[in-house]
Order: structure tokens, then sequence, then C-alpha cells
């Protein structure tokens, strides 16, 4: 075990930075059912189970720091000691991403418009994710010491490993959907490339902090920075989806309020002069304005824009 400061220490930053998380958390999920009440009942229960899993592993980690630097305080031999519930919070951090990413992966299948085998690429992985994560925690439960965690450091970095490889993969494929579905007029343009931007911003949040949790365990195996990183992924999969869930009908409103028009400006109009068969050329200043609808698909998450 290394000293106070990289495996305590660290420890303590990652629920305190969790915590902070789980405020924001908090606040977009009020501000999701306070202003978002017509969404479909299958949207809302994913938002409130993904807040009761996120909440749970919250309490979970609380109580682990709790049982080391308060219950165990000067009594150095119980430190050595796994809290249980230091093992059951991986499960929730599990629950949490894969329903998170399995929300992006139905997104995939809309945007690719339904293709299974691009959709499956990406369930495989956050299905094979989530059962290691149940493995690890089967076998967590049983070991009592710190001393026997290098026994399951293989499945925590196959944990982090697919986790940041699902995010990427579900990042490359919406971006790679989106665009393909711009149209060149202003407004769908403004839309898709803020879906774009909201897409790549989300998924390299949790794939970064993921990352930094493996080069943690596979550079530092002696301290817990791993371990604080890992406490943050959760509370990032949640804020992503709340995030993309909020942000829906503030970049609806500020692309209809663009105008979409065509300047003709610098067109010009060959007319006949009424001397000799020569012509002259008349400058067009002509600006057209074009009216346009927005048709959705089904999928009430995504709403890609269609000009008609």
């Amino acid at each position: 075990m290394g000293t106070a400061d990289n495996t305590f220490g660290a420890f303590l930053i990652g629920v305190v930075v969790s915590a902070a998380l789980y405020g924001v958390t908090c606040l977009q999920t009020w501000y999701y059912f306070s202003r978002y009440f017509s969404d479909p009942w299958y949207t809302r229960l994913l938002v409130g189970a993904v807040f009761v899993s996120d909440t749970t592993h919250q309490a979970l980690i609380t109580h682990t720091l709790y049982t080391y630097l308060i219950t165990d305080f000067g009594n150095a031999s119980d430190l050595e000691k796994l809290v249980w519930s230091l093992s059951v919070e991986v499960l929730f951090n599990g629950f949490t991403g894969f329903m998170v990413q399995s929300f992006l992966a139905k997104r995939v299948y809309h945007l690719s418009n339904k293709n299974m085998i691009i959709t499956a690429s990406v369930m495989s992985l956050v299905i094979a994710e989530f059962v290691i994560v149940v493995i690890y925690v089967a076998k967590a439960v049983g070991l009592t010491t710190f001393a026997q965690v290098p026994q399951i450091r293989t499945l925590s970095m196959s944990i982090n490993a697919i986790a940041a490889a699902g995010d990427i993969l579900i990042a490359v494929l919406l971006c790679t959907f989106l665009q393909r579905s711009r149209t060149g007029f202003r407004r769908s343009e403004t839309m898709i490339k803020k879906l774009m931007l909201f897409t790549i911003n989300t998924g390299l949040l949790t794939s970064i902090c993921a990352m930094m949790s493996l080069i943690s365990i596979a550079v530092w195996p002696d301290t817990y920075i791993y371990i604080a990183f890992y406490f943050c992924v959760g509370r990032l999969y949640c804020n992503s989806l709340l995030a993309i869930l909020n942000a829906r009908k503030d970049i609806r409103r500020n692309s209809c309020d663009e105008p979409l028009s065509i300047s003709l400006h610098k067109a010009r109009r060959p007319i006949e002069s009424p001397i000799g068969s020569s012509q002259m050329e008349m400058p067009n200043d002509l600006s057209i304005k074009i009216d346009t609808t927005q048709e959705y698909t089904e999928d009430e998450d995504i709403k890609r824009p269609q000009s008609v």
C-alpha cells in the first residue's frame, strides 16, 4: 500500500469531486422533470432509474469514506480491511453506465436507419461491460482485505477499457450519422452541429475518466488513485444523459429563430438593349426567403430535423 496521500487521500478527493457532480445531477434532474413532463413515460422512467442508481452510488461511497476515516480512525489494522460498500458501489456505477449507454445505443439505432449490425456492435460492448461488472462485484464481496484486491485487478482494468471503447465508438457513430444528415439549410445545419458538439463533449468526458482510471491502476497499482477516477464515471454518465435531454428545447428554439435565406445580391441578369442586338447586364438585388417546416422521426429523444 502507498502513502496516506495517494491512498485514502485520493479516496477522499474522489468522493468530494463525486459529491460535487452529484449536486449538478440533482439540479439537472429537477430541471428535467419540471420542464419535460410531457416526455414519454419510458424516458422519464429512465431518468428516474439513473438518478436512483446514482444516488445509491453516492451513498455507498460516502459510507465507505466515513467508515475508513471516522469509524476506524486511529485503528490502523482496520484500514487494511475491505468495507462491503466499496465493493457494492461498482455494481451501481456499472448499472448507471449500462442504462446511459443503452440509451445512446438506441439513438445510434435510429440514426443508422435501424441498422442492426451497427447497433449490435455497440450493444455488445455495453453488455460485455455490465457482465464483467457483475462478475467483479461477485468476486469482490468475497474479499476481506486490500491485499486480496490484485486478484481481481484484471477485471477492473477490463471494465474501464471496455467502457472507454464503448463511449468512443458511440460518439464516433453518432457524429458520423449526424454528419450524413446535414441538408445544407441553415436551421438544420445549426441543430446538427450543436448535437454533434454535445455528442463529442459527453462521450469525451466519460471516456477520458475511464481511461484515467485504467492508466492509474496500471501505473500505480498500490494506490487508490484509480478509485478516485472510477467514483466519478457514473456521475459523468448521469450528467451527460441529463445534459442531452435538457438541451433539446434550447437547441430547437435557437435553430428555429435563425432566418433561412438565399441572397442573390451579386447575381446579374442580362436584358436586351433597345439599340441593336447587344445586351446589357442589370444588377439583380434580390433576396429570397424560404420558410421551412421540420419533420421529426418518431424517436422523441433524437428528433432529427429534415427540411421539407
